[in-house]
């Protein structure tokens, strides 16, 4: 089967739900004798086309401009993949599905996996919610399927436009971690001895609101470690960089992946989630295949994953998350809980079964 893929910004190294899950899913669907084209925007990967553990990854131009690079590469995208004449074309967010319609004119058959209303995302102003509701709105009734990553999404489809979809969710590998703490050397910190987040410095990812706790805290020896970046910088994220330089406490390593933060996540003491917005949160996941203390707002998504309850806190409430954070940091966490989450994680979060019910979704409307 030949599938063509659009609306990721492309892998590996590039941070984001939607690239993470591409990342994990179309290598798996090659293994599975699939031919697979990702679409992905030169401004983050290589300039030249490029093979990804089977995957064939062509870079096309778009503007580094967060109102136009997803919508101009998209529409370039899709014609591309119409010259290919795939079985399928899988669209991904909200945003590309504004292109379902002209992909459904051009003769192709169109998959589209949901990955959640981004038109609640703090960074967009009033017109642009708009134009992205109309964007999912093109997408879900013009789609031959709908995939959402969550049953919350789902029901929000379904509530919105009287469509079912197909519920496939985000995944995570269950990691080996490592034995090395080379980052942790890096930036002086000590196993356990660390709060973790990860994330792009977006509004939505609250990480102000986490600065703002952890200050109000004012602990001595422990630090908070924030993993991530901005996309494009803009005012929000130059003044989350001020406001977390003014504690020495407070480490940004920037955008890292592999083993370094593969050692964070081994050896925090706690992984918090302060999002007001989420599809799937696949760093929650990630942090929880780890066995990590977590704790997270109670949107939505993040209920989805099976957290106790008492584990949220009301997103944009910082008396509350210090609370939380006070509470959990200094609670101990048997090898027994842990061992609970990480089954839960590995039965419900794998990757394997969630390429073969996206091939199933697949080869049902190619046929």
């Amino acid at each position: 089967m030949k599938i063509a893929v659009v609306g990721t910004r492309g892998f590996p190294g590039v941070q984001g739900g939607v690239e993470t899950h591409c990342r994990q899913l179309y290598p798996r669907l090659a293994d599975r004798g699939c031919d697979i084209t990702v679409f992905a925007r030169k401004p983050y990967v290589d300039t030249e086309p490029y093979n990804y553990k089977g995957v064939h990854v062509i870079p096309l131009d778009c503007p580094a401009n967060k109102f136009l690079e997803a919508i101009v590469h998209t529409f370039r995208g899709v014609l591309k993949a119409r010259a290919m004449k795939p079985d399928i074309l899988h669209i991904h967010a909200v945003g590309p599905s504004l292109f379902v319609p002209l992909a459904r004119l051009l003769g192709m058959k169109v998959v589209i996996t949901n990955h959640g209303p981004d038109y609640n995302r703090k960074k967009w102003p009033p017109a642009a919610k708009i134009f992205l509701k109309f964007c999912e709105r093109m997408g879900v009734v013009f789609a031959n399927e709908v995939i959402a990553i969550s049953g919350s999404i789902a029901a929000d489809i379904k509530s919105k436009y009287g469509r079912d979809s197909v519920v496939i969710p985000n995944g995570v590998d269950l990691p080996a971690p490592p034995d090395t703490q080379n980052i942790l050397k890096k930036y002086g910190l000590r196993k356990g001895g660390y709060i973790l987040a990860v994330g792009r410095f977006v509004p939505e990812k609250g990480f102000d609101d986490l600065i703002g706790a952890f200050n109000r805290l004012a602990f001595r020896e422990l630090k908070l470690v924030i993993a991530g970046d901005a996309d494009h910088e803009d005012a929000y994220s130059r003044a989350l960089k001020a406001k977390a330089g003014s504690n020495g406490n407070i480490v940004l390593t920037g955008f890292i992946t592999g083993e370094p933060l593969q050692e964070l996540y081994s050896h925090a003491g706690l992984f918090v989630l302060p999002s007001y917005h989420e599809g799937l949160p696949i760093a929650l996941l990630e942090a929880m295949s780890y066995g990590l203390s977590c704790i997270a707002s109670n949107i939505p998504a993040n209920r989805n994953v099976e957290l106790e309850r008492e584990r949220f806190f009301e997103p944009g409430n910082v008396t509350s998350l210090a609370e939380k954070i006070r509470e959990f940091i200094n609670r101990p966490w048997p090898a027994a809980e842990r061992k609970k989450q990480i089954d839960l994680i590995n039965g419900k979060y794998n990757w394997g079964k969630i390429a073969d019910m996206t091939l199933a979704v697949c080869r049902k409307v190619a046929a």
